[in-house]
């Protein structure tokens, strides 16, 4: 992709998501969620492999689709009330319409199948965008719009997204389809919370992203793809290596790493609204996610492969390691001491 097309999607892609991000009106927020979808296409198409085709036509579909529905629920409310604000949402029709259209705008269970997809199709930095950047403006709707909605089916749809990304994260071989079903299980965190406490909800999606970028970065830079390769990279980049396993232990939610403070936060926040059954049931489903980033961290450090692979054993280079990437893991592993802190600021 030449320098200029690049700049207008990256451009543009700003600019959707401060529309969408700065709207107290529908119409607006929606034009925004547009602008975001027609950037992101090019940049996933721009392989020229027909999986990538593939997967910017998925993406273009879920997401007009889902964009449909948003205008549908913002007009039976107009309809109803006469109010186009985003937070005077009060009909009960347009709430669950508008629940079910983020949640495929998302890709939360049931709507998540074609996240894995489009994922798979993308290049990771690409993946790194549709997993963090893109998801933004959809949960900053939900955050606007939490007081009005019903918490029934998000409780149903996060319960149903921790399990489903768990349990579908289980056989996979392939790094970005892993990533993409450990995001639809973190999004079940945010959503079980949303109604609650939308701020804790926003911290979870916040440190998400975090590890998520330095996870993504860390497997750009050394062209990790699925396991096998994952299996040969301490060669190359041994300290990178040992780092990224830590990295997934911390997206684990694992102590003394900063995955565990939205878990532990989340955790204590639904058993003071005396919902212990739903914070149970998390925790248990955490465990499923947990199985595949230990796959995953012992794949990226502890196993070289008792056969011969198809893979070329990469020398170690003296290449240094971008600063992003040190950067992120570094606040990957050590923001828990800080927690008192962060939370003041939230």
């Amino acid at each position: 992709m030449n320098p200029q097309a690049k700049l207008v999607c990256t451009t543009s892609l700003i600019l959707g998501s401060t529309i969408t991000l700065s709207s107290n009106h529908w119409v607006m927020a929606w034009a925004g969620l547009e602008i975001n979808t027609l950037a992101i296409l090019p940049l996933i198409a721009k392989s020229h492999h027909p999986r990538s085709i593939e997967a910017a036509t998925k993406y273009f579909l879920v997401q007009a689709a889902a964009s449909a529905l948003i205008l549908f629920s913002s007009m039976i409310n107009a309809w109803h009330t006469g109010q186009w604000d985003i937070t005077q949402l009060t009909c009960p029709t347009s709430c669950l319409v508008l629940t079910a259209a983020i949640a495929m705008k998302l890709g939360l269970a049931p709507f998540h199948f074609w996240f894995p997809e489009v994922l798979q199709g993308s290049s990771l930095i690409t993946g790194l965008l549709l997993s963090t950047a893109m998801k933004f403006p959809p949960i900053t709707l939900l955050f606007m719009t939490s007081q009005s909605l019903n918490p029934t089916p998000l409780i149903t749809m996060a319960i149903l997204s921790a399990a489903l990304g768990g349990w579908m994260g289980l056989n996979q071989t392939q790094t970005r389809k892993i990533l993409a079903f450990s995001s639809i299980s973190h999004l079940g965190w945010m959503t079980i919370i949303l109604v609650y406490s939308p701020k804790l909800a926003l911290l979870n999606f916040y440190l998400y992203v975090l590890l998520t970028a330095a996870v993504f970065l860390t497997l750009n830079s050394t062209k990790t793809l699925s396991l096998s390769a994952l299996m040969t990279t301490w060669t190359k980049t041994p300290a990178l290596s040992a780092m990224l396993m830590l990295t997934l232990l911390s997206l684990a939610g694992l102590p003394p790493l900063t995955g565990f403070l939205p878990k532990w936060l989340i955790i204590q926040e639904l058993t003071k609204q005396s919902m212990a059954p739903a914070a149970t049931i998390m925790a248990l489903l955490s465990l499923l996610s947990l199985f595949f980033y230990l796959r995953l961290a012992y794949c990226a450090t502890i196993t070289l492969p008792p056969h011969s692979t198809n893979h070329m054993k990469q020398w170690h280079t003296n290449k240094s390691v971008n600063p992003l990437v040190a950067i992120l893991v570094s606040a990957s592993l050590t923001l828990l001491p800080i927690s008192p802190m962060i939370l003041t600021i939230v």
